[in-house]
């Protein structure tokens, strides 16, 4: 509305310019100032309708590249139009005056072809204007289109994650009704937190490296009743890390993928080691857990977790070097790189 609106203003005082211009042109050619004015007023008024028809036009149909010829067609169509209008209107108001007749019958060719190349220039300028608006239109229906698909992508991978974790633990949970279920009481409270976090957490798109941590230990508190003394966890945070933000719930599918190789092959005590700090712009996450070599081949697959890491981080920040993985004496790190948008 503000568009059309300046539009119309600087429509009306170019008009108001180009009028006057005439009206000065004919006065100096010896006409009345009655005659001059009421020439001037009559020929732009109809001329500049013929605009603004054009206008209207182009603002509901843009002919593509091989219709071009519409635009000179239409251009013509109405500078013929005006033309005649204008003549029959003028010599109605003007029967008497012979000389000034005479005039503008003899000045016809000359004020058609100055029609035909304000009307002309116009249809051409509103073509660009609105093939602009209509790009621009386009352009922005696919940047919605692409997002909402970004989105749903996002979504569909936060709940890939969910069913795999809930049903260990719901397993783990049934194992020790019988037997503990003091700790099967204490391992539902924590699931249910953890999955109440996980929808609150679902909602926001970046969450501070301590936010994502406290949720985090939920998920470890979780998986240490599962495993027991076999699980233990080393948590090395800078303190200059730990305002830095990351996308929600993107850890713990890291961690899930350092317990599933450290501990399902070994009775003995793993420790999963987690530091972050900042470098740069970026903020660092790095994840490491021991592995047999012999049972274990984390660098031949990555699996679901560590592949919907790098999915996510893609569709957030364009960009396939965020997440690497190592297999080095037996110890398997996962660093993650997030950069913090200014």
């Amino acid at each position: 509305m503000q568009i059309t609106k300046r539009f119309f203003k600087v429509f009306t005082g170019w008009w108001l310019v180009w009028a006057a211009l005439q009206l000065a042109m004919l006065y100096w050619a010896g006409f009345s100032l009655r005659v001059s004015l009421t020439d001037s007023f009559v020929t732009n008024l109809f001329t500049a309708s013929c605009c603004l028809l054009v206008n209207y036009v182009m603002r509901f149909y843009l002919p593509q590249k091989e219709k071009y010829w519409f635009i000179l067609a239409l251009s013509i169509f109405l500078s013929l139009l005006q033309v005649f209008l204008s003549k029959w209107f003028i010599s109605l108001l003007f029967a008497g005056e012979a000389t000034y007749l005479s005039f503008y019958t003899k000045t016809l060719p000359v004020r058609f072809g100055i029609s035909f190349l304000l009307i002309a220039c116009l249809s051409l300028i509103s073509l660009l204007w609105y093939t602009f608006l209509e790009q621009q239109e386009r352009e922005q229906r696919q940047s919605d289109m692409e997002k909402l698909s970004k989105e749903a992508e996002l979504f569909k991978l936060r709940q890939q994650l969910q069913p795999h974790f809930l049903f260990n633990s719901l397993n783990s949970i049934s194992a020790l009704v019988g037997s503990r279920p003091e700790e099967a009481r204490s391992m539902i409270q924590q699931l249910s937190d953890f999955l109440r976090g996980t929808i609150k957490k679902g909602e926001q798109q970046l969450v501070k490296l301590s936010e994502e941590l406290e949720h985090l230990q939920l998920y470890l508190d979780i998986e240490k009743v599962r495993f027991g003394h076999r699980l233990a966890t080393s948590i090395e945070i800078d303190e200059d890390a730990s305002s830095l933000k990351l996308p929600s719930l993107l850890l713990q599918p890291v961690v899930e993928n350092a317990i599933k190789f450290g501990l399902y092959d070994t009775t003995e005590t793993v420790t999963i080691l987690i530091k972050a700090n900042k470098e740069n712009n970026n903020l660092v996450v790095i994840i490491q857990n021991p592995f047999d070599a012999q049972t274990s081949l984390p660098q031949k697959g990555e699996g679901f977790g560590l592949s919907s890491v790098r999915r996510r981080l893609y569709l957030l920040f364009a960009r396939t070097d965020l997440v690497t993985t190592d297999a080095k004496e037996n110890v398997f790190t996962t660093a993650i790189k997030i950069p913090q948008l200014i």
